[in-house]
């Protein structure tokens, strides 16, 4: 099993930034990529951002040029850098991964818990 626990989120003013990260841990063979939702009351869960194994970055137009995800392979942790908040992005802040667990397991998605991002003005 894997399991993910996301950090970093909180209470921001419009324009400020904040640094997410979520750190996989357990039984991990090997990872391919991370992501990043959101969910606002009321709403479907969207994806913010991707990144490969490779590196490769994926954006939701809402963020792109404002968000920028990055990962450490090394400590299994993916990162959510977001800058000039709006209020349009408080959410709860999902992370995603597909991993696999052993040499012979399958991959599986796996979620974290959430962590709240509010912005206010």
């Amino acid at each position: 099993q894997v399991q993910l626990a996301e950090s970093g989120g909180g209470l921001v003013q419009v324009g400020g930034s904040l640094r997410l990260s979520c750190v996989a841990s357990g039984s991990i063979f090997s990872i391919s990529s991370m992501e990043w939702y959101r969910q606002a009351p009321g709403k479907q869960r969207d994806r913010v951002a991707t990144i490969t194994s490779g590196g490769a970055t994926n954006y939701a137009d809402s963020v792109k040029g404002r968000f920028t995800i990055s990962r450490d392979n090394a400590k299994n942790t993916v990162y959510l850098q977001m800058n000039s908040l709006k209020p349009e992005d408080t959410a709860v802040y999902y992370c995603r991964t597909v991993a696999a667990s052993g040499a012979t397991a399958p991959l599986r998605q796996y979620w974290g818990q959430g962590t709240q991002v509010t912005v206010s003005s």
